[in-house]
């Protein structure tokens, strides 16, 4: 199974619960603004500790309160994407790409920007890109992190439609090319319909 997730978090006076199980290439994730979607990647990730419950992404175990396993984030091998994206402002694209890399990368630099037609845009700042070009960036750069799986919170967050429909075509091209399994965060319902029949609610 790619996903078997049970788990509730607790964030001030709110509980945000959890449940995942499926052995789809792409799981959505969809709820009203505030769910706790975004907490829930964090989880995933490492970045925040469940109150209790269990983490398991293929045969691995990120997290598991009853047997108190809890995976320190650089061990978990998530590719996070994060709806701001978090590119570095002081390094230009290439390098942006290239921080990192894993050596013995299941996917090289090459096929990166191959996959996402990003060659052009080397050599840029992140300032100057535009919101699709960003997004595809940060994407690369989680995948040169060699991952185990890939979180992709609101991918076309502030996009137009042209741009929006660039980045769905490219995590399209990822579900349908790589083998990497993806949990996507999304309130689009055209957007999921689009990319999934699996669909995760929370809130």
């Amino acid at each position: 199974m790619c996903f078997d997730i049970a788990l509730e978090l607790v964030r001030g006076e709110r509980r945000i619960a959890c449940t995942i199980a499926s052995d789809a290439k792409l799981v959505a994730l969809t709820g009203p603004s505030g769910a706790g979607k975004t907490s829930v990647l964090d989880a995933i990730a490492g970045l925040l500790r469940p109150a209790h419950g269990h983490i398991r992404i293929g045969e691995t175990v990120l997290f598991d309160s009853a047997q108190a396993i809890d995976l320190l984030p650089e061990r978990r091998g998530a590719g996070y994407v994060f709806q701001d994206m978090r590119l570095f402002p002081h390094r230009r694209v290439g390098a942006n790409l290239t921080y990192g890399q894993r050596d013995g990368s299941w996917i090289t630099t090459d096929e990166v920007i191959s996959l996402l037609d990003i060659g052009k845009l080397l050599d840029r700042w992140p300032a100057t890109l535009s919101g699709g070009e960003a997004r595809r960036v940060a994407i690369g750069r989680a995948l040169l992190s060699s991952p185990d799986f890939l979180l992709l919170d609101e991918p076309l967050a502030s996009l137009d439609q042209p741009r929006g429909e660039e980045i769905l075509r490219l995590i399209e091209r990822i579900r349908d090319e790589l083998t990497i399994p993806i949990l996507l965060v999304s309130h689009d319902p055209a957007e999921v319909a689009r990319l999934t029949d699996v669909v995760a609610a929370i809130g």
